[in-house]
């Protein structure tokens, strides 16, 4: 786009979710974590403040991937009463910026960027992570980010079962029957977390509970847990012993973690964790740091959400849409 240009890409989750796959997704997040890794990424601080009128949490990130990619904003709200409604519980908006002139490029839906890149970061963790012989996972709740993640993890690993559970039973029955049907796998509803849970390689954690619903006693020796409902200091999906028996605590940012990630922020108050003990996965994806050392080790990784990941999504999703003539 040059300055005298001024056509806008205005996208729909529809066509968010048409113009990137979730390849392109998980993709586009390894390029996120990989320029973190390499120090090449401008990511400011995040705004994540609950609200004093109910529930919801209001959000805010900017960040910008690279000179060849703009500036990214998204804004929007955390909403857990929409689980109750079948809605998502993320709703927001992306704006991304011309990389020259600063001149708005385009304005997407970012309900379903969040989607997309969340679960695509997700499997990227999985697939750094994990043994390279895991084929069955535990999934921790039944809605959209749920479903996401076993798609997303189906992409990296070669899926034979899924546990699902979650507090509704007529909802996560519906989810096994989903993932069932389009993987043609043995996708299990189950009465407990800890069924979900124990004995399985991978553990992925989507829920927005506000008090552990992986404990640390459950898990099998060389499980990978994934949280990506710990982004906040009073929400924690997983307990202290998972942070204690973890070989490795990993984390998508450590500075942002300390400030944000429930377990996170009480393991290193309490002293469990040091702050030097957080390895960035953008550094396990260069080589700079460490994650899983042993078939054995349990990982834990958590997730709090960064802008950068958004960026990523936003731009690829750009691309994809000049690329089939939308502007």
């Amino acid at each position: 786009m040059t300055d005298t240009d001024d056509v806008v890409l205005y996208l729909s989750g529809r066509q968010v979710r048409q113009l990137l796959s979730i390849d392109a997704a998980i993709a586009s997040q390894c390029v996120a974590f990989t320029a973190l890794g390499d120090g090449t990424a401008d990511v400011p601080g995040k705004i994540m403040e609950p609200s004093g009128f109910d529930d919801s949490v209001v959000l805010a990130y900017v960040a910008r991937l690279s000179a060849d990619t703009g500036a990214v904003a998204k804004f929007g709200s955390v909403n857990p009463g929409n689980a109750a409604a079948g809605l998502p519980t993320v709703h927001a908006v992306i704006n991304a910026l011309d990389p020259v002139t600063g001149r708005l490029a385009a304005v997407m839906d970012g309900t379903a960027v969040t989607t997309l890149r969340t679960a695509a970061a997700s499997a990227v963790a999985f697939d750094a992570l994990a043994t390279a012989d895991s084929a069955e996972l535990g999934l921790i709740g039944s809605g959209t980010q749920a479903l996401a993640h076993a798609r997303a993890v189906a992409r990296v690993r070669d899926l034979r079962a899924v546990r699902v559970w979650s507090p509704t039973p007529a909802r996560r029955e519906r989810a096994a029957e989903l993932l069932a049907a389009e993987f043609c796998v043995a996708a299990k509803a189950v009465v407990s977390a800890e069924e979900a849970v124990t004995g399985l390689p991978m553990v992925a954690a989507c829920t927005l509970s506000s008090t552990p619903v992986v404990r640390g006693e459950w898990l099998a020796p060389g499980c990978t847990v994934v949280s990506v409902g710990s982004f906040e200091r009073t929400r924690s999906e997983v307990d202290a012993e998972v942070v204690r028996r973890a070989a490795a605590v990993v984390v998508d940012d450590p500075d942002t973690a300390a400030g944000h990630a429930g377990p996170v922020v009480d393991a290193l108050r309490s002293g469990l964790l040091a702050a030097e003990d957080l390895i960035p996965l953008g550094g396990v994806l260069t080589g700079r740091r460490e994650g899983r050392t042993s078939p054995d080790d349990i990982v834990y990784y958590n997730s709090v959400g960064l802008g950068i990941q958004d960026a990523a999504a936003a731009w690829a999703v750009i691309d994809a849409a000049r690329e089939a003539g939308l502007g």
